[in-house]
Formats: C-alpha cells, sequence, structure tokens
C-alpha cells in the first residue's frame, strides 16, 4: 500500500510558483507538490510528466515542503567541483615554479609535481589526481622535441656517419639452409 502524500497545506503556494514561475526547476519543484495532492498521481506519474526520475521528483517535492526552493543556490548546480583540494588560485600559485621551468626548455615530470602538491595538501594525492590539476591549467601531455634538451646533435651525426654497415647474408648461405 502506498503512502498518502504530504503537504496539503502548500498546495495553494505551490500553485502560485506554477502561476509565477520563470525558469523550468522552479516549475518542476511545484508541479511534485501539486499533481500527488490535488490530483491523486502517483509519484511515477508525477516525475514522467516533470520529465525527472522518480528520485529526483520526490526530492524536489521534499525541498518544496522544507521551504529550499530550487534556484536558490542551496541545491549545488550538476557539474563543477565539488571535492576540490584547492582553489584554482592555489593550484595556479603551485605551478607557478615549474612554469618557469618549463618556459625554459625544461622538462616536466609529474613525479616531480606530485610531492609538492601532497606536501601542500597534508595527504597522498594519486597520480590521476595530479595530472587532472595539471590538465586544469592547461598543461597537455608536455613531451620533449624531437630530440632532448641535452642531446648533441654533432655527436649523433658523427656516429652515423662512422657506423658499420650491415652485411648482407650471401647467396650461398641462403641456398644452403633452405636445400639442407
Amino acid at each position: 500500500m502506498a503512502r498518502i502524500a504530504r503537504g496539503n497545506e502548500f498546495v495553494d503556494s505551490a500553485l502560485e510558483v506554477i502561476a509565477n514561475a520563470v525558469t523550468v526547476e522552479q516549475m518542476r519543484q511545484a508541479l511534485a507538490v501539486v499533481l500527488p495532492l490535488r490530483f491523486g498521481m502517483t509519484l511515477e506519474q508525477t516525475a514522467q510528466i516533470a520529465g525527472v526520475s522518480v528520485g529526483w521528483a520526490s526530492r524536489l517535492r521534499n525541498r518544496f515542503i522544507l521551504g529550499k526552493p530550487v534556484g536558490d543556490g542551496s541545491v549545488p548546480a550538476r557539474g563543477g567541483r565539488r571535492h576540490q583540494n584547492f582553489t584554482f588560485e592555489q593550484e595556479a600559485a603551485l605551478l607557478k615554479p615549474f612554469l618557469h621551468q618549463a618556459s625554459e626548455g625544461g622538462i616536466l615530470v609529474v613525479g616531480q609535481i606530485k610531492p609538492v602538491l601532497e606536501e601542500a595538501l597534508g595527504r597522498p594525492m594519486s597520480l590521476s589526481a595530479a595530472y587532472t590539476l595539471l590538465h586544469r591549467h592547461n598543461w597537455r601531455k608536455l613531451v620533449p622535441d624531437k630530440r632532448h634538451p641535452q642531446s648533441d646533435p654533432d655527436a649523433q651525426e658523427e656516429w652515423k656517419k662512422n657506423s658499420p654497415k650491415r652485411f648482407r647474408k650471401s647467396a650461398k648461405a641462403g641456398s644452403a639452409t633452405q636445400s639442407g
């Protein structure tokens, strides 16, 4: 047996919100109160009409009854950084010394950045969190150019010139192994 919907004393204020709704969220929240109480609809039917899940319809309804309207800032918006370790500005300050190193052609190694971040955070941090932080600050996969900064192009060219040529197998040796 289904529970009887509560909140009859809020129907009039919900009807007023429906009449003056500015956003879809306000309309959905008021509908979640009015439809079950005024028209005897189930929560599933209410959710289908409002275009939300059953759980979300129940949440909207309960928040209206508690006097917490949607869009007032008390309900966090979808997306964003809910569990951030540092603010964006703090992250930028922590990465500033490494930015100088990168601008001079140095190689950025996450293994060197991660301990600094962990020390500032005061606890261990996953490697993926460090990569995400770098990505957030537009540091994409930083790899050196086609040559290593400490390489010696002259020595490489000299080695290429003086390296021994490959020897080819003679035709006789190849035919002997096939027939034998």
